[in-house]
């Protein structure tokens, strides 16, 4: 009995990490075509310089 209840909390493990990665993938895509990558990106760009000195 022990056996299986441990399989159960491994594959419930296994599926929860499997629904956060999707809805971070899925986040991320819905960003990048929703415009804010490039605003991230800009912004990003610009600490970077200020950081180097460039900016």
């Amino acid at each position: 009995m022990n056996f299986w209840q441990k399989w159960s909390s491994t594959i419930k493990r296994i599926a929860l990490w499997k629904v956060g990665f999707g809805l971070g993938v899925l986040f991320l895509v819905i960003g990048f075509f929703g415009e804010q990558f490039t605003d991230i990106y800009r912004k990003a760009v610009m600490i970077c310089l200020e950081c180097i000195g460039i900016g």
